[in-house]
């Protein structure tokens, strides 16, 4: 993956409203928003392709990124996407301010590995049910991961993986479990015996069969 998607270039907007956004989507440009870290917010425009090519990989919602602002870096990330219902067009992007100082919140998708290699699921009928496809982590800028994985590869059937059993990476908090692992501790997938379809019992029509009198 290139590291082109995490950089992308920025101009401060002055022309503000919903006549000027219109006018800024129809030249090819999105209409942002700059917050956080203490500071005002700041109105952005950025060029249309090439954050619609960026916001295509997954890492892009759980990565600090870049914005050059004129000749000013400021570390962001992703906080909100506006997207048009029906076309392939970003409407705006809301980004939040980060300090590599200061621990963050953010969400990181969870990636289920080996899902189709485990016995449960291969050999004895299981299916995974998937509670939750991302968590809320607490962590240092620098420390932020991609995604988390969660290993399936050893569940049992009605096994459940919960929060407190997921690896995390070292500088790496979940937030849920901040709050006290006894009432926080969530499930995350529960591997469960695949239903199948009813099949009906055929042995009594077979007896009334042998039972019936010939003709």
């Amino acid at each position: 993956m290139s590291d082109g998607i995490f950089t992308l270039d920025a101009e401060v907007r002055t022309d503000l409203g919903k006549g000027a956004s219109r006018r800024l989507r129809h030249a090819g440009k999105v209409p942002a928003v700059l917050y956080g870290a203490g500071k005002e917010a700041v109105s952005l425009t950025l060029d249309h392709n090439k954050l619609f090519q960026a916001q295509g990989f997954e890492a892009f919602y759980s990565h600090v990124l870049t914005l050059n602002i004129g000749k000013k870096k400021t570390e962001v990330l992703v906080k909100d996407m506006q997207r048009h219902a029906f076309k392939p067009i970003v409407m705006h992007v809301d980004f939040l301010r980060i300090d590599a100082k200061v621990a963050l919140h953010t969400n990181v998708p969870l990636h289920f590995i080996n899902e189709e290699k485990a016995d449960s699921i291969k050999l004895n009928g299981g299916h995974a049910e998937h509670h939750m496809v991302d968590v809320e982590v607490s962590c240092l800028p620098g420390d932020l991961p991609e995604y988390i994985e969660v290993d399936l590869l050893n569940v049992e059937l009605d096994q459940t993986i919960h929060l407190s059993d997921l690896v995390l990476p070292k500088g790496v908090s979940l937030v849920e479990l901040n709050k006290g692992e006894d009432d926080h501790d969530l499930a995350v997938v529960t591997v469960k015996l695949a239903k199948g379809p009813k099949v009906e019992d055929e042995s009594d029509d077979d007896a009334d069969a042998e039972e019936a009198p010939a003709e």
